[in-house]
């Protein structure tokens, strides 16, 4: 059973061996899977595992439940479960080693990095295909169906990974000029993350550079309202001033959006 292999948990939980699926088992087995996974080689103790797995209140059955599992993953993961090479026991507790980039999480934030030395050092063809193929690893809800306040943890974060990401490409976009081809996903992107202050602003840019003014404005009157109602809060002062500029009717707008960006604004 030997080869490469690679992990996914940017959608359902799987692993492929030499580009062959392996069958990882239970929503409890592929929950052990994860917590050892995403600890990128760190020692996890048994303890670590079961609250993961089960969270706090875990059954009396939970250790030798976790042994199982363990058992388990060894028989599908190693090339002889006998002498472990990935799933290795440790002193009270176990560690996974793979290769960084065999997880798809891992692959997507070293092409984040990429993709922002690709923006500093001026390569935006780089970036734009940087971010396309970070954004391509997403295959769905992240870890869909494992249980466990581990997992709900990580999805969290790799949310929050995503929503960067996006907000990367979006920022990308503008500044190549594409403002109207932009425009429907930003407009599903606000609906869908509407506590996220950025997109309104790429949005109500993107509408002001394609001569929809009176939309752009109107774009920023749901973000207030929204802010206000969710949050309690007045949109931040980046955004009340792009408004004003919108609602000035400020010609150096469309310009910025065109390729003349400020160092300072956050909207392109």
């Amino acid at each position: 059973m030997g080869g490469s292999i690679r992990f996914r948990v940017l959608g359902a939980v799987s692993v492929y061996r030499d580009e062959k699926p392996i069958t990882i088992g239970s929503p409890q087995q592929q929950a052990l899977l994860v917590a050892l996974l995403l600890r990128c080689g760190r020692v996890a103790s048994t303890q670590e595992l079961i609250t993961s797995v089960w969270g706090e209140e875990s059954p009396g059955s939970a250790l030798a439940s976790l042994r199982t599992y363990v058992w388990r993953l060894r028989m599908l993961l190693e090339e002889d479960s006998a002498a472990p090479r990935l799933l290795l026991s440790q002193p009270d507790g176990y560690r996974l080693v793979a290769p960084p980039l065999s997880v798809d999480l891992h692959r997507a934030e070293q092409l984040a990095a990429d993709a922002g030395r690709a923006r500093a050092g001026g390569d935006d063809e780089a970036r734009g295909r940087l971010l396309a193929e970070a954004l391509g690893l997403w295959q769905g809800a992240p870890l869909a169906g494992v249980p466990g306040p581990y997992a709900e943890q990580q999805r969290a974060r790799f949310t929050e990974l995503r929503i960067g990401l996006e907000e990367e490409r979006f920022a990308h976009e503008l500044e190549a000029g594409r403002h109207g081809a932009v425009i429907p996903d930003l407009t599903v992107f606000t609906q869908q993350n509407p506590l996220q202050e950025r997109p309104y602003g790429f949005l109500m840019r993107a509408l002001y550079a394609s001569g929809r003014q009176a939309d752009a404005l109107a774009v920023y009157a749901r973000a207030r309202r929204v802010l206000a109602e969710e949050l309690g809060v007045d949109p931040g002062p980046e955004l009340a001033a792009l408004h004003e500029r919108v609602l000035a009717g400020d010609p150096l707008l469309d310009v910025s959006v065109r390729g003349t960006r400020p160092a300072t604004d956050r909207y392109v």
